[in-house]
């Protein structure tokens, strides 16, 4: 009786070993795959920008003191049935000339509405208070896609008083939230008459080959054309409803390939990402430095009491002290990481800023085996 209880509680045991076990590789397969809709966009459809100029009105004297501004605004005031005989009777500084930049989506349809921005263009300081006059916005080929006006929101403030000035912001730039509306819809074509290609955010042949072999085994016939481009035939039952089509590809998954090896540096804050498969070769480091300090003391120096015609004379004292720290030597060995380097030049206090410059040498002398990008 003891040896069937005990049988009965290892096969149950078993059994919950086995759900985890299986559990825990379908959390790990769904963790370790991504969706093509994340990694790839159908070739073609695209976002269109617009560009448009205009004129913001109504503000409290920070617009440009142009005369272009001036004469626009004539002929503004004309085309609105106002005669006004000469440019320069229109009070300068209360409006500002701007170029109004916009994006579409390639499905936009009359009548949809976008959000605008606006950047000054001559002398004006500041759009803060100030609407933006309708404007139309012109496609690379010259025509009127959409229009746009509306108050300007700048998100920050600035104020000038006596020689002083101060912002909060940068408040020549601002946004028209929803201010455009579309005149003109953006016809836009999914692939050709029999097939639909598939592009890269980013080149990778390995990813390419994969989402081919994917949509291959699961959906339809598809060819890795190059790095970032897969050709994928549309069977017929999907010819009429492409959309459909396209929300089965996007929603596939397949295994994500390791990028390349890559360190990315952000040399103004001293930012240093470190990639996968970074590798570094054998190697010895030396670090030192040389810190240089100059301090002046500016004095004023009194003529002799019974001086006849003495002048106070300014005189500059300047000391210069220069300070060598000791240099150390970090040896590298071979199929070293990244992560072994830096806890090796940490210990030694290493700053980001020295670390950076490092890493640049040990790219040049062949030792880091992985691309540098400085952004």
């Amino acid at each position: 009786m003891k040896v069937t209880i005990i049988k009965k509680i290892i096969s149950i045991a078993l059994i919950s070993l086995n759900v985890l076990i299986i559990s825990g590789i379908a959390s790990y397969t769904q963790s370790a795959t991504v969706r093509i809709k994340d990694v790839a966009h159908v070739q073609g459809v695209r976002d269109n920008q617009l560009v448009g100029y205009g004129i913001v009105v109504g503000l409290q004297g920070t617009g440009d003191n142009s005369r272009s501004t001036q004469i626009t605004n004539q002929l503004m005031l004309q085309n609105l049935g106002t005669v006004i005989e000469q440019s320069n009777y229109i009070q300068k500084g209360s409006s500002a000339a701007v170029m109004v930049t916009a994006t579409v989506g390639p499905f936009a349809k009359s009548g949809d509405k976008i959000d605008l921005t606006v950047s000054t263009m001559a002398d004006a300081k500041s759009l803060e208070g100030g609407v933006l006059v309708m404007t139309q916005l012109r496609a690379p080929n010259g025509e009127v896609i959409a229009t746009g006006q509306g108050p300007v929101s700048v998100g920050g403030t600035s104020a000038q008083a006596n020689g002083s000035f101060k912002r909060t912001s940068i408040t020549t730039t601002g946004r028209v939230p929803n201010g455009g509306i579309v005149e003109r819809e953006i016809y836009t074509q999914i692939g050709d008459d029999s097939s639909i290609t598939l592009t890269l955010n980013k080149t990778d042949y390995t990813l390419t080959a994969r989402i081919a072999q994917t949509v291959s085994d699961l959906l339809a016939p598809a060819r890795a054309v190059d790095g970032s481009s897969i050709r994928i035939e549309v069977p017929a039952k999907f010819q009429n409803n492409r959309v459909g089509f396209l929300s089965i590809i996007e929603n596939l998954r397949v295994d994500p390939s390791v990028e390349r090896a890559k360190v990315v540096v952000n040399e103004r804050t001293g930012t240093i990402v470190i990639g996968n498969e970074v590798k570094l070769m054998p190697a010895a480091v030396a670090h030192g430095g040389i810190t240089v300090s100059i301090s002046t003391l500016n004095e004023v120096v009194q003529p002799n009491p019974f001086t006849m015609g003495g002048s106070a004379v300014g005189v500059s004292n300047s000391e210069i002290d220069i300070e060598e720290q000791g240099g150390n030597v970090v040896e590298i060995k071979a199929n070293s990481t990244l992560n072994d380097l830096v806890k090796a030049l940490n210990t030694i206090g290493v700053k980001p800023i020295d670390l950076i410059s490092i890493l640049q040498a040990l790219k040049e002398a062949g030792s880091l085996k992985a691309d540098i990008e400085i952004i």
